[in-house]
């Protein structure tokens, strides 16, 4: 039983959080206080709400619709509350005075109610269904006005009837080149039978097919070549569907005098013939005219390369990079593959492929390429200063960072970085230049846009678009207790390419990478007092080597904006999916047994230092749903494993997993979580314990925005980490699969963010709800405590 003095505690505590969260309401009541209608004009009415009922078909979003419309409503926050008009109408009626510009600035007028809009509205909603194929759809809409309160309420009534569908598809090609071509792909005719007669779905049928041509040598080929005769009965929903692919009309002016063509025209095959790579071009003084007398001209492997006075790219580098070979019958995805290779050449800032017919060559149709370069900026140097705050220790950093975009005139990237830091001021500055809390490191890098690789043919090597990057770090790390040098070596390959639905693949192959830990000087007195039985932190302050392998793959259909995006004004959903895999030590245990090395301490050594030997997996997925443009509803999901054997019997530690912090469960602390039902008591001292072989993490998130850069978010979040063996310094973080649910720790906040549009600024309140911890309170959420209980974080992005 609690005694009546915390019993009287715990009521102040729960008052008071009422007391915050009236204090909350009282605020959005004051700003929707300010008359809504304080800025209409008179005669005019603020459109207060819309809404879209779908009367008769589950399948349609009412959401997807509401895109559709030409006239919303002011945005509302949490369903109700609109935050931005009350920011509005907190300004005077005076435009000229600072603070009211501010103010209107922050906020957002009041949308003004206009009956044509609502017609227009009502025409696009219906429209969009008819593309869909409910030819038969209606769009009723209920105006309900209010003259006492100067508001209109809008409903817009739909039923979609009944849809029309696909009976049969058929082919009408009369050129037999083409549609041996067409018929020849089964998978190239997407529309089938059943469907709805879904315009949109045609239409991407048209871009299917016309690409495919496109591929096949027909230059002049696009959609317009291709249409729909739909062949409907009276009183049937069914419809006959006849796709036909026409031949080219003649010119104006060559028909017969009684309008009949004086010959049939039909698609023809285009080669190309000569490749031009400029590589100074000047938009602005050339333009268009491809006059470039001027230009040194070198024809190397049948291409002409057009260099300026600065020849600032090798020959050979600018043919791998050419997928446009002279002879060839025209292909769309040579081009595509020739902007994408460039694309990897850092030092060009501006690529643009012209094509050119030429006419009849030989009795062939023939083009000129011309492949367009700019180069941007060789050398740039940058600055950065940093600020930290671990655990109360203050600290600074500063950081230079030198590139080189065109090394050895390959477009090689040289980076070479260096940054020192001081840690640990603890709020004073005694002792700010002799307390050896200091950092120095180093890192120097080379990434060159191609394979590279011994004994591999130079056209695998061109026809694979990957950049080789090789890499060298040095950091030096100065405390009262120890030094210690951390140096590391990367060789390891990327690429990416772009399918089919704008989804990006990103690829990432590490070789080779190293890790070796040295401490030239360390007071055994200084491990003896920190870590006596735990080997765990006596391997985090040991010399150590890491010798790994490792693989990443990411995928997204996360869009950038563009002007020539039409779909929606927002993207419905966006997905994010990782996936990784890495291991180390086997090389150097297959080297191990080879030479016969026996085993010193129960491990081999390499150099006289114990080398790890581990596998470790992660995946990741994240999904968002976007209900409209402020509204958004995110989950996240993530699992890891990695499991030591041979040479170790425990994973590294930084290679461990962790739970907290801003990116896992909130309610608690970076390493401060787990694992499983481990008992923490000191943040300082148990750190090296809270880490595990074993994570899992599940998220949901509600964002909406606010008003100017500010934006509001509501989270769950539940997750803990366990190890894969029983540990005598971690006890209860075991993984057990009849009890690892219930060690899973859960925790809910609230989450205020400053989106700039090129990074965002998050501050996020966690707060513990339940937590696995033996002798600890497990259920905070039934017995809040703000002091115990409540995280605060501060981070750059979502966390998801």
């Amino acid at each position: 039983l609690m005694s009546k003095k915390s019993c009287t505690f715990a009521l102040m505590q729960r008052a008071v959080a009422i007391l915050r969260f009236l204090l909350v309401i009282a605020v959005v009541l004051e700003l929707q206080s300010c008359s809504s209608t304080k800025h209409v004009p008179q005669g005019e009415l603020l459109l207060n709400s819309m809404k879209i009922d779908i009367e008769d078909n589950d399948e349609i979003s009412a959401l997807e619709m509401y895109n559709y419309t030409r006239q919303q409503p002011n945005h509302t926050v949490l369903g109700f509350a609109k935050l931005q008009l009350g920011m509005y109408n907190l300004s005077g009626s005076d435009p000229d005075k600072w603070y009211n510009k501010w103010l209107r600035r922050l906020g957002q007028p009041p949308v003004i109610y206009d009956p044509s809009l609502t017609d227009a509205s009502s025409r696009q909603i219906r429209q969009a269904l008819i593309n869909k194929g409910y030819m038969d759809a209606e769009v009723r809409v209920d105006s309900i006005r209010n003259d006492q309160t100067r508001k209109m309420d809008l409903v817009y009534h739909v039923k979609t009837n009944t849809p029309k569908v696909i009976k049969s598809v058929a082919l009408e090609i009369e050129d037999d080149i083409i549609s041996d071509i067409v018929r020849s792909d089964s998978t190239l005719i997407t529309i089938e039978e059943g469907d709805l007669f879904d315009r949109n779905n045609l239409d991407a049928q048209r871009l299917a097919i016309s690409d495919r041509l496109r591929n096949h040598g027909y230059y002049d080929f696009n959609k317009e070549y291709i249409t729909f005769f739909a062949d409907t009965i009276e009183g049937n929903d069914s419809i006959a569907l006849t796709l036909v692919v026409n031949q080219p009309r003649p010119q104006p002016g060559t028909e017969a005098k009684d309008g009949t063509p004086v010959k049939t025209l039909s698609h023809e095959q285009y080669h190309i013939r000569n490749v031009y790579v400029v590589t100074d071009y000047d938009g602005a003084k050339q333009g268009l005219n491809m006059e470039f007398a001027d230009q040194d001209t070198i024809c190397y492997k049948g291409i002409y390369i057009l260099n300026g006075p600065d020849p600032y790219l090798r020959s050979s580098v600018i043919y791998s990079k050419c997928f446009i070979q002279p002879g060839q019958v025209y292909n769309s995805s040579m081009v595509d593959n020739t902007y994408q290779g460039f694309g990897q050449l850092g030092i060009l800032k501006f690529i643009n492929i012209d094509m050119r017919p030429v006419g009849k060559i030989d009795g062939q149709q023939c083009l000129d390429a011309y492949i367009l370069l700019s180069r941007g900026k060789k050398q740039s140097v940058t600055v950065e200063v940093e600020g930290t705050n671990s655990e109360g220790d203050l600290g600074f950093g500063v950081g230079v960072s030198y590139q080189n975009r065109n090394l050895a005139h390959g477009s090689e990237l040289f980076t070479a970085k260096f940054r020192t830091a001081y840690e640990s001021l603890s709020g004073n500055l005694n002792g700010l230049i002799n307390n050896r809390y200091s950092e120095y490191a180093g890192e120097i890098s080379l990434e060159l846009p191609k394979i590279q690789f011994p004994f591999l043919k130079k056209e695998f090597r061109r026809r694979r678009r990957a950049s080789t990057e090789y890499s060298t770090s040095l950091n030096y790390q100065e405390r009262p207790e120890y030094t210690r040098i951390i140096a590391g070596f990367g060789w390891k390959y990327n690429w990416h390419r772009r399918r089919r639905g704008n989804v990006l693949e990103r690829h990432s192959f590490d070789l080779l990478d190293i890790n070796y830990v040295y401490l030239p000087k360390s007071t055994i007195d200084f491990i003896d007092d920190i870590a006596p039985t735990n080997p765990l932190l006596r391997y985090s302050y040991e010399d150590h080597f890491i010798m790994r392998i490792g693989y990443t793959f990411s995928k997204t259909n996360r869009r950038i904006p563009t002007a020539t995006i039409n779909s929606f004004a927002i993207q419905p959903s966006v997905y994010s999916l990782r996936f990784s895999v890495e291991t180390a030590g086997n090389v150097l245990s297959a080297f191990s047994h080879l030479v016969g090395q026996h085993k010193k301490g129960g491990a081999y050594k390499i150099l006289g230092i114990q080398y790890a030997q581990y596998v470790k997996g992660e995946f990741d997925y994240s999904y968002a749903l976007n209900f409209n443009d402020r509204h958004s509803l995110a989950f996240h999901g993530g699992f890891g494993i990695g499991l030591p054997y041979g040479n170790s019997s425990a994973i590294p530690f930084e290679k461990r997993f962790y739970a907290g912090g801003a990116n896992g469960v909130r309610g608690w602390s970076v390493r401060t979580l787990g694992p499983g039902s481990y008992d923490s008591r000191n943040a300082l001292t148990d750190f090296i314990n809270q880490c595990g072989d074993i994570s899992l993490l599940m998220s949901m998130e509600y964002r909406t925005k606010l008003f100017w850069v500010f934006e509001a978010g509501a989270f769950i979040d539940a997750g803990n980490i366990w190890t894969i063996r029983n540990y005598e310094n971690q006890p209860g973080g075991l993984f057990k699969f009849d009890s690892f649910f219930k060690q899973l720790a859960a925790s809910y906040g609230i989450g205020l963010r400053m989106d700039f549009t090129y990074f965002l600024l998050r501050f996020d309140l966690g707060m513990k709800a339940h937590n696995p911890a033996r002798n600890q309170e497990h259920w905070p959420l039934i017995h809040p405590q703000w002091r115990r209980d409540a995280t605060f974080h501060f981070a750059v992005g979502y966390p998801f």
